[in-house]
């Protein structure tokens, strides 16, 4: 068979999957279109400001469509919240107090927020005095409920974390409805602080976010889903009021909390980003399937499995050499519209504890709502396939991996 034939029978097998892909954005392009039009946006609301910002109704009506679209009754947007891992940072600092827990109940936390948790003597979570502990995940890579209540029953907890992702772990990621379920469960465990949700990666992939079906406050990075491909850094903090003012006197001052912040280039690539997010991530869930589709029939295990719908926008594909391993991200590389003539090499990354290779010839630095693809070198050799603005590039690059793979 072909390569070319091979993706056409993988796209044959995956109709069903589009479908329901592009159902469900329409749903979110909506809920996007209405907030924008109830917040009554104007082109006044793209221009840029400087100094304190006092006043600045771009930024404060940024905050109001993320709040209306995410059912949350409040959201912090900023372009000074450099990436997710500073956004969480930011906010956990702003909802925890010196001598306060933390109980994450989805497993150890992604490589990047270990340091800000555990770290000795570099600001970190632990140099404040708060103590943060995990549950591990259970056999089936799902959240030990019989752990997470005995754990509650022990300590005093103000804070409860859910990683929405994966991470560098094999395991799916978990679906607004298993958020949802752990959010009723902790409460009825008795638990009355704050429910917390990293939800990087998993913005406009369903019907509904974690701040409407339990969650008390979620962030996530502009760079990712919400930015829609165009917003050039930022981050954002939804949820309860309360918990978001929190966050905001940590991000500035107590004092002006988020009645300031100037940006001065303008608010346009942030509005329109939004606005386009339900869009492009179906376009890249689609091209997530598809290249997982053809690796499954190469016979390389992939997460999730193909049989659903993802919960996230990335992939985790397992290889079983180091070369193939690289291959893969090469080859994403030569598929990309920036840098493609680059070598991807794997290099000490800051807040990794393994060499990570990755490839991301992407307009925004970084972006991995943009077709990129990453990896720890260690075993197992698993790569981690995210973004991809359209459809189209994913299928060209789902036949260069092909290529250089079989």
């Amino acid at each position: 068979m072909s390569v070319e034939e091979r993706i056409k029978h993988a796209e044959d097998k995956l109709k069903e999957h589009f479908t329901a892909i592009d159902e469900v954005a329409v749903s979110n392009t909506e809920k996007v279109l209405n907030a924008f039009k109830e917040e009554r946006v104007a082109v006044r609301h793209f221009s840029g400001t400087t100094g304190y910002g006092y006043g600045d109704e771009g930024r404060d009506t940024l905050g109001k469509v993320f709040a209306r679209a995410f059912g949350a009754e409040k959201a912090l947007v900023s372009p000074a919240l450099l990436s997710g891992t500073h956004t969480i940072t930011c906010a956990l600092f702003g909802i925890l107090r010196p001598n306060q827990n933390m109980l994450i109940i989805t497993g150890e936390p992604y490589d990047t927020l270990r340091g800000v948790i555990w770290e000795k003597g570099n600001g970190s979570l632990k140099d404040f005095g708060i103590c943060v502990d995990f549950v591990p995940l259970n056999a089936e890579g799902k959240i030990d409920f019989s752990a997470v209540r005995a754990a509650l029953e022990k300590n005093a907890y103000e804070v409860v974390y859910i990683q929405r992702s994966r991470g560098y772990e094999l395991r799916d990621s978990f679906t607004v409805e298993e958020i949802g379920a752990a959010c009723m469960q902790v409460r009825n465990f008795g638990f009355g602080g704050c429910i917390f949700v990293d939800n990087c990666y998993g913005e406009f992939v369903e019907r509904r976010e974690p701040t409407e079906v339990g969650a008390d406050l979620m962030a996530g990075s502009l760079i990712k889903n919400p930015g829609g491909g165009l917003a050039p850094t930022g981050g954002y903090i939804a949820g309860k009021e309360r918990y978001v003012l929190a966050c905001e006197n940590r991000f500035t001052a107590p004092s002006v909390g988020a009645e300031i912040g100037s940006y001065a280039y303008g608010y346009q690539p942030f509005y329109e980003g939004f606005f386009l997010a339900p869009h492009a991530v179906a376009q890249a869930l689609k091209g997530s399937l598809l290249i997982g589709k053809c690796l499954e029939e190469l016979g390389y295990e992939n997460f999730p499995k193909l049989h659903k719908l993802p919960a996230d926008i990335t992939r985790a594909v397992r290889f079983d050499t180091e070369k193939q391993l690289t291959d893969f991200i090469v080859s994403v590389q030569e598929c990309s519209p920036v840098d493609s003539f680059v070598r991807p090499e794997a290099w000490d990354m800051p807040g990794y504890e393994d060499k990570v290779i990755m490839a991301a010839g992407t307009f925004v630095g970084g972006a991995t709502s943009e077709l990129s693809a990453d990896a720890p070198i260690r075993k197992p050799y698993t790569a981690y396939f995210q973004g991809g603005l359209t459809y189209e590039h994913c299928r060209i690059a789902c036949k260069r991996i092909l290529e250089k793979l079989t």
